[in-house]
């Protein structure tokens, strides 16, 4: 019986335990989907899982390495693309488009799953497509999967998402829903102090463990990310983030390095550790909400650096 990498803490035992017994027993759905919080091991899972299918109808000892380079001739992984949306400014007499990056499964890549469907199968019985967030297929991709779904075929679909409620329930219907369950702050403190390189631990000198552990969200990927946007920080913007900055000069000194040093997503994550902190420091719930509508125009991408220097601004001057 196949046995999965027990070892690996980013695998779930109740998921391993499942997925085992179908490929033990080789009853295999049409469509599976993977689904709980970022960063729980999902892709992780699912890629092994794929590999062990595979395995049952292979003896090369080469799969895993095809697999891993996106080369198998079965085997076809959907991702998001970049879409670059524009649209013209509002204030003043502008005609200057504003631009929004947003990541989307189109369907022209829904429909090559079913072109690559559609292809006598080469190394094994089935097909596997695996795509990932697939909550970010627009509607007409959602579609087109769906009917792809309802065809008998000879493949397997396994779907990632961290946002099942945006995919539609005709899809949802359709496949075998396996769920990753968030981890508990017992297992992340664990996770940390056994997995934690020991030369990283100067990079946290200046952080909380717990807070690091609560901003994670239950989330060994996320606690992996938080370490290493903290470690890219310099010391001028951590040894100002341990509480609320007071200083006004300071505010507007650290929103610059913070705007100029890291990408939107590793913000966001920033700010997620700073409501952990402060909340510890001051337990000031008005000052955790001015942090969440923060967070909310950072990923829309509303000026970075303007919104920091507000919501900061506006924290010195009305919770301290």
């Amino acid at each position: 019986m196949c046995k999965f990498k027990t070892n690996n803490f980013l695998i779930n035992v109740e998921v391993n335990k499942y997925l085992e017994s179908i490929i033990h027993n080789k009853l295999f759905a049409n469509g599976y989907i993977f689904y709980g919080a970022e960063g729980v091991g999902k892709k992780e899972t699912a890629l092994h899982f794929i590999k062990q299918i595979f395995k049952q109808y292979s003896s090369n000892a080469k799969v895993e390495e095809k697999i891993n380079n996106k080369n198998h001739p079965d085997f076809l992984m959907i991702e998001p693309s970049s879409f670059i949306k524009g649209k013209k400014a509002k204030n003043g007499d502008s005609q200057k488009p504003i631009i929004n990056n947003m990541d989307i499964i189109k369907i022209e890549q829904i429909r090559n799953v079913k072109t690559f469907l559609n292809q006598k199968s080469i190394e094994a019985e089935k097909k596997i497509v695996l795509i990932i967030d697939a909550h970010l297929m627009n509607e007409a991709a959602s579609n087109c999967l769906l009917k792809t779904l309802e065809e008998p075929s000879n493949g397997i679909f396994i779907l990632l998402t961290s946002k099942l409620n945006l995919l539609l329930d005709t899809i949802t219907s359709r496949c075998q829903l396996i769920r990753f369950k968030s981890f508990s702050s017992k297992e992340l403190n664990y996770f940390l102090q056994k997995s934690l390189d020991p030369s990283k631990l100067d990079i946290i000198k200046n952080l909380n463990f717990q807070d690091l552990v609560n901003s994670a969200n239950g989330s060994p990927g996320n606690l992996y990310k938080n370490i290493e946007i903290w470690k890219e920080l310099s010391d001028e913007i951590t040894s100002q983030l341990n509480s609320p900055l007071k200083d006004h000069l300071e505010i507007l000194k650290v929103c610059k390095l913070i705007s100029e040093q890291l990408e939107i997503y590793q913000q966001i994550c920033l700010i997620n550790l700073i409501q952990q902190m402060w909340w510890r420091e001051t337990s000031n719930i008005n000052l955790v909400k001015k942090l969440e509508k923060l967070k909310l125009h950072i990923k829309n991408n509303i000026q970075p650096r303007l919104a920091w220097e507000v919501t900061l601004l506006k924290i010195a001057i009305e919770d301290l």
